[in-house]
Formats: structure tokens, C-alpha cells, sequence
């Protein structure tokens, strides 16, 4: 009798929010899952949760390659599919927004998404099957005010990832964008540290009406209608790991089907309107 080998993944992001509800899920699935972090007493919360779990700081080259050799080595140089779900939100408007700041938003969104994903395509190519899973956002398909270096690290990573289908198109590597609205997680906590850190808002033109956004990034419980649990993502993510024609795109939430269609239908002044009155929506 053949012996099912466990199906093995690569998860980044998985301190909280998504990440931790997929590395968990998938863990109580049957999965050998690699659940990574990029602070060390995350990793330990992580460990203690039952779940094998690794350093891995997208920022970091070193870091990247190090994570990287060590799932390898406990799964004898195969790996069936990486979950790219690491990111943060960096709110600002873009005249607030630095030339350094902008390029970090990209660094952990895209860069070290892309960096991570070469690495892991040769060893796909090389077992004949592999299933790439990036987690976009609806502000990758549609942008809102305050959120210019996100929607541009998400417009880029949708752009990339949809090139990456095409020219693995021949190959047994599937790949898919998932593109949540808003989710119950620590986003908006995380992205006003951020914007503390960042943005200069005594001298800002927008500082009055960061106060809204700001009301937002700290309120408690949901900010914005339709938001769901992390559940709700991992529901697309069992499917692009297990369906044998998985989708090309998930929406998650009311909001991106709803935005998906109107960028679809509208004409590009119409869409404008729309997206500046929903400007006051928090999404993922």
C-alpha cells in the first residue's frame, strides 16, 4: 500500500490575523506546515502553538535564504505551496509619503514576496508541481485616499504575479491572487503604528482630515461593513491548494466583488466618485 506523503507549505506572516488562522487550519488538515515570522518572540508564540515555526524577515535577503534551506532540509528539497500572506499597510497620503518610506512598503509587500517566490519556483519546477498563493487586497484591484504606498505595493504585486501565470503557464505550477476586503485582524493597529512612525502630520495639508482615518485606524472591533473573519480567507485558500483547476482570482468580502464589478462597468471619472465616497471604509 502507498503511503500519502503530508503536503508541505510555506506560510509567511503568521504572527496573527491570516496567517495564524491558515498555518492552524492547515496544520489540523494534515498539512506539514512551516509557519514564519519575523520577530523571534513570535516564532516562540508560534512553537508553543504546536506549529513548526521558522524566522523569516522579508526585509532580509539572509533571512530569506535561512528560512528558505531550513524547510528544505525537513522535507528532503520539496515543498508543494508557499503562501505569501506577509504584509502591512502603510497609511499616508502620497505627498506625505517619503521616497524611504514608499520603498519600505515595497520592500516587505513586493520585493521580499518576489525574492522568496524565485526561490521556491526552482524547486517546484524541479518535483513537476507546485501552487503559489500571493495575498493581494481589494485595494490592489481599486484605490482609496491615504493608502497610496499599499495600493501601489498591491497594483504591483497583481501585476507581477499575473506575469509569473503567464510564463509558468506550461509548467504543473498554479498560481493564485487572493484579494480580501476588510478582515479581522491586527492590520489597522499595525498600519497607525506605522503612520506614528512615519508621517509628519503637524505640517501635513491633509491634517485635519487625517483625523477621520486616524478614528478609523484605532477604533476598536470592526471599522468598516462586511467584515469577516480570517475564515473567510482560509476558505479560498484550501481551495487553491486542493481544487485541481484553482482559480486565477479569489474575492473575499462584499467589497471587492462590489469593487471588481465597478471598475469593470464604470467609466474612470464615475469610479473616482465612488471610490472617494467609500475613501472612508477601512479595508485589508
Amino acid at each position: 500500500m502507498t503511503i500519502k506523503r503530508r503536503q508541505t507549505i510555506l506560510i509567511t506572516g503568521c504572527s496573527s490575523g491570516i496567517g495564524l488562522c491558515v498555518a492552524e487550519a492547515l496544520h489540523r488538515r494534515g498539512y506539514q506546515v512551516f509557519a514564519t515570522a519575523r520577530k523571534p518572540i513570535d516564532v516562540e508564540r508560534l512553537k508553543e502553538l504546536g506549529l513548526p515555526a521558522l524566522l523569516l524577515d522579508l526585509d532580509d535577503s539572509k533571512s530569506i535564504k535561512l528560512a528558505v534551506d531550513a524547510v528544505l532540509s525537513q522535507t528532503n528539497g520539496k515543498l508543494d505551496a508557499l503562501f505569501n500572506n506577509a504584509a502591512y499597510g502603510q497609511p499616508g497620503a502620497v505627498e506625505d509619503i517619503s521616497r524611504e518610506v514608499l520603498r519600505a512598503q515595497f520592500e516587505t509587500n513586493l520585493f521580499g514576496t518576489h525574492e522568496l517566490t524565485n526561490l521556491i519556483i526552482p524547486v517546484m519546477r524541479k518535483q513537476g508541481h507546485g501552487r503559489i498563493i500571493q495575498n493581494s487586497s481589494v485595494l490592489g484591484l481599486a484605490a482609496l485616499p491615504f493608502r497610496g504606498a499599499y495600493n501601489a505595493s498591491k497594483f504591483a504585486l497583481e501585476g507581477l504575479t499575473d506575469t509569473l501565470r503567464l510564463e509558468l503557464r506550461n509548467t504543473n505550477i498554479h498560481i493564485s491572487l487572493i484579494e480580501p476586503g476588510p478582515i479581522i485582524s491586527r492590520f489597522r493597529a499595525n498600519s497607525y503604528k506605522k503612520f506614528q512612525q512615519t508621517i509628519d502630520t503637524e505640517n501635513s495639508p491633509f491634517r485635519n482630515a487625517y483625523q477621520g482615518m486616524i478614528s478609523r485606524l484605532t477604533k476598536s472591533g470592526p471599522a468598516a461593513p462586511f467584515t469577516l473573519p480570517p475564515e473567510a480567507v482560509l476558505k479560498k485558500v484550501v481551495h487553491a491548494l486542493e481544487s485541481p483547476r484553482p482559480r486565477i482570482r479569489y474575492f473575499v468580502t462584499v467589497p471587492t466583488y462590489l469593487f471588481a464589478t465597478l471598475r469593470r462597468i464604470l467609466p474612470f471619472r464615475a469610479l473616482d466618485w465612488v471610490l472617494a465616497r467609500a475613501s472612508g471604509e477601512e479595508n485589508r
